[in-house]
């Protein structure tokens, strides 16, 4: 614990969230979430929103200003004050500094909770702008961040690591509109019905099922929306689709798995979208343990802590799988800031395995504290 003269003080904990991304909403709700369950009798917590143009502001510490609305209202940061991380030797401060004003210190932070999803924030670019700071953080580093949000290098390394991924595709900048032709009979080769999917996005935004190759180009120009660079991946028909939390083990042990959950779409939705991930919840059903057979129960665990392993993960991860009717289990995605309300995934699965939410948070903040900055 730092100190102040001979005064011990409480870890000081900033949880950062909003962003550029088109995640920037989720981002909010999620970080109300954290900043509810953060205990103030033991961590001085300061909230710091990034606007959609990217400025960084003090925020409301209200979690409910965060969530969202009765009708599915998108809240948004809307902070005045703007800040700032000052690095100092070994340490780094915050400091507001609104315009015509000498710049205010908050003091030290000690670590740093990015609840931030997509590009400008879990893809590496927030990680950077900490370790240079010197600023211990939650979650992923540099490169597994990077590479986690890019999905088709995210399976490029899985099959690397020979870890089962579906076929894909990759339809690079530009590459649509120079040679449609020879886009769509790659496409093909996968056969119908596939995924069209911007490769740096989450939360479902930008995907579209197609189930022809007439449907192609309207699919590729919705992904465009969020990312140039598109991903098609085959369709996992017939497949049921589980997840798994992952934690890094505490004091060097091995990572952690908690109970396998199952998502069940209703039928109204084609595929797992947005509004069945976050608007009303009859839309998707969870069931936490997931009823599978006791033999791919142990190979999705496995898989889950191969995949942690490949990209390196710290801290915390999501494994998203498809499971087949045969028993083959597919590496679908790794999330490594995943949706951190109180009711997404991640944490359900871990409050059924017998870590509640405040819990979770604490766990993740005290591996954050207790890792370096740096090569490690």
């Amino acid at each position: 614990m730092s100190e102040q003269g001979s005064t011990p003080r409480k870890p000081r904990v900033a949880v950062v969230f909003g962003g550029r991304s088109s995640e920037h909403a989720i981002s909010c709700v999620s970080a109300g979430s954290v900043l509810a369950a953060l205990d103030r009798e033991k961590y001085d917590v300061i909230p710091i929103g990034i606007t959609p143009d990217g400025r960084w502001v003090l925020e409301s510490a209200e979690p409910g200003r965060l969530a969202l609305g009765p009708a599915g209202e998108l809240p948004s940061v809307t902070g005045k004050e703007e800040v700032a991380l000052r690095p100092a030797a070994g340490s780094a401060g915050v400091v507001v500094q609104a315009a015509g004003d000498v710049p205010t210190s908050l003091g030290e932070v000690d670590v740093v909770f990015p609840v931030m999803h997509g590009p400008w924030g879990q893809d590496g670019t927030l990680q950077g702008l900490l370790e240079l700071a010197g600023v211990r953080y939650v979650g992923a580093g540099v490169l597994s961040s990077a590479v986690g949000t890019d999905k088709m290098y995210m399976k490029l390394l899985f099959a690397a690591q020979g870890l089962p991924v579906l076929p894909w595709v990759p339809i690079r900048p530009g590459e649509w509109e120079r040679d449609p032709a020879a886009v769509t009979e790659s496409v093909n080769a996968l056969h119908y019905p596939v995924f069209v999917k911007p490769a740096r996005a989450g939360s479902s935004l930008g995907i579209s099922r197609v189930d022809s190759a007439d449907e192609l180009g309207d699919a590729i120009a919705e992904a465009e929306r969020f990312d140039p660079k598109v991903l098609v991946e085959a369709a996992a028909v017939e497949a049921r689709e589980v997840e798994i939390g992952v934690l890094q083990g505490l004091d060097g042990a091995a990572p952690e798995t908690s109970e396998i959950a199952e998502i069940r779409v209703a039928a109204a939705h084609r595929f797992y979208d947005f509004e069945a991930k976050y608007l009303p919840e009859e839309n998707t059903e969870l069931d936490v343990p997931a009823d599978l057979e006791a033999a791919v129960a142990t190979k999705v665990r496995g898989l889950a802590v191969q995949a942690f392993a490949a990209l390196d993960v710290e801290g915390l991860a999501r494994v998203d799988f498809f499971v087949f009717p045969d028993g083959r289990v597919v590496v679908n995605e790794v999330e490594t800031m995943p949706g951190f309300t109180s009711t997404s995934m991640f944490p359900r699965m871990w409050a059924a395995s017998g870590l509640s939410y405040p819990e979770l948070v604490d766990r993740l903040v005290q591996l954050a504290l207790n890792r370096t900055t740096g090569l490690r």
